[in-house]
């Protein structure tokens, strides 16, 4: 078994309160913003490009499965942080070290998933540590936050930490970051995409 811990709240159906601070600052702390409100400037679809839309100053998703990669940089040691909002029964994610591919991606992901029948829910390192409580509502903004350093994984959900995992098999260790795609019946919206990068392990 996988040394990890699950930090979330073990409650039934507990939600997390949305986050009240700022989100980074481009150019503050060596924070980048990866989307500039207008257009896929720096992104690439792995394949059907036509599912990616900016629209209301956010990048919407729908369709059937695609994958946005951001291409302006790879993903060693990062963190990777993301405004979203989902539709109810809707599924994504926020890939990071993955491979840019067409079909599902050789990467992490952190899940996007309030209430789709994968039981797998919003802030799971999919597979690897699952999350099954709904943390938060459909239809409402939030905040999800990467933070790889080198197998070293965190995932924060409206700035709680939902899961601290050490990855002993070192299964990705450079990559793109991504958003997903993941289905006709989903629509999700992401804003506010901030990357840093973090100083590599000596």
């Amino acid at each position: 078994m996988k040394p990890h811990r699950i930090l979330c709240s073990l409650a039934a159906v507990a939600f997390l309160a949305p986050a009240a601070d700022q989100p980074p600052m481009p150019g503050k702390d060596g924070w980048v913003s990866m989307f500039d409100g207008k257009t896929l400037n720096g992104w690439k679809a792995g394949e059907r490009p036509e599912n990616w839309k900016v629209e209301n100053g956010v990048i919407r998703g729908r369709g059937e499965r695609s994958h946005l990669f951001w291409m302006a940089e790879q993903c060693e040691n990062c963190e990777f942080r993301a405004e979203v909002k989902l539709n109810k029964g809707g599924n994504s994610g926020m890939y990071f070290r993955a491979r840019f591919m067409e079909g599902w991606p050789n990467g992490y992901e952190a899940q996007v998933n309030n209430s789709h029948t994968d039981p797998k829910r919003t802030g799971s390192l999919y597979n690897i540590v699952n999350v099954y409580e709904q943390l938060v509502p459909d239809d409402t903004w939030w905040t999800q936050h990467i933070i790889a350093d080198g197998n070293h994984i965190i995932i924060k959900v409206n700035d709680k930490a939902v899961v601290d995992h050490f990855d002993q098999k070192n299964q990705y260790l450079k990559g793109y970051l991504a958003l997903q795609q993941h289905d006709p019946g989903s629509v999700v919206e992401y804003r506010n995409l901030m990357y840093r990068k973090l100083p590599l392990k000596k």
